[in-house]
């Protein structure tokens, strides 16, 4: 078993890589704490599983995995993430991930977690499952950020914490022309024209920690 960390943090991946290995002494593990360096490492090896969090440097997680998926169908991401379901869950699942948890979760719901997905199953926490039963029959509202693609999602999320365009175009090797048309969809979407309005929007909606 071949087992991928995403994640920025060491201490986050250290305790994470310590809780599997005592589950899976036989698995093997691969660690990344920068958007490239997870890419080369997708593009290296066939994984069992990808452990993922969204809040990245050099990139947005949910762009990795999409890319994930396309690269290798069958592995099973897991994101683990600080930010809450509500927000981000289903969006992940519509990228392909097979489960979210928050970064709160406990070692027993983890080890739930990745044996589910690596069965092949999905793994949403009791607190999620229960609000998308109470949502059922419920009118869908769809909240502006909802419209928003990952990578204009991400830029919202960067414009925020006061990146600058100069700084966004850097982290994602794009050109500070490309990084001011998402900024101005963005805008256009979210109806919201100032850098303190879209700071506000994304605080309110806990799309920042």
């Amino acid at each position: 078993m071949k087992i991928l960390l995403v994640d920025d943090h060491e201490i986050v991946r250290r305790g994470v890589k310590q809780l599997l290995a005592e589950a899976y002494p036989k698995a093997v593990f691969g660690e990344a704490g920068r958007v490239p360096e997870a890419r080369a490492l997708l593009v290296q090896k066939v994984w069992s599983l990808v452990l993922l969090d969204i809040n990245l440097p050099g990139g947005s997680g949910l762009d990795l995995l999409r890319e994930a998926k396309k690269l290798h169908p069958n592995t099973a991401v897991l994101m683990l993430s600080s930010y809450p379901e509500e927000e981000f869950a289903m969006r992940a699942f519509k990228l392909g991930a097979a489960g979210y948890l928050t970064k709160a979760s406990v070692a027993d719901e983890m080890l739930v977690a990745v044996r589910k997905v690596l069965a092949g199953g999905k793994y949403v926490s009791a607190e999620l499952a229960e609000k998308l039963a109470a949502a059922l029959g419920q009118p869908a509202l769809q909240t502006p950020h909802e419209s928003l693609s990952p990578r204009e999602l991400e830029v919202l999320r960067l414009v925020a914490t006061g990146k600058t365009i100069k700084e966004i175009a850097a982290g994602f090797s794009l050109s500070e022309k490309t990084i001011a048309t998402y900024r101005a969809r963005i805008a256009e979407k979210l109806g919201l024209s100032t850098n303190v309005a879209l700071a506000r929007y994304a605080l309110q909606h806990r799309l920042v920690e």
